[in-house]
């Protein structure tokens, strides 16, 4: 997967600790399981499910939020995605 620089890297916080460990923050508020996988918003830590997911509330959590990056939060994966940009950061 190519990467690319974007400013919106460069204005994140240094570390920020993820608001769930246990799975979509949303989905779990609806009693729902149903995620595909999960993306963390390096802005809140927010957790939320991907655009595979019936939910799509990484995306969701975007637009309300504006908060530009978000991290897979899927076991052995490290990129980044900016929606800004949409690119991978």
């Amino acid at each position: 997967m190519e990467t690319m620089t974007c400013s919106h890297v460069g204005a994140l916080p240094q570390s920020v600790a993820p608001e769930s460990t246990e799975g979509c923050v949303d989905c779990l508020a609806l009693g729902e399981h149903n995620w595909a996988h999960l993306r963390m918003c390096l802005s809140c830590g927010h957790v939320a499910c991907c655009d595979s997911s019936p939910g799509k509330h990484a995306t969701k959590h975007y637009t309300a939020s504006q908060h530009p990056v978000m991290r897979s939060f899927e076991p052995g994966e490290d990129w980044r995605w900016c929606y800004v940009d949409s690119a991978v950061v």
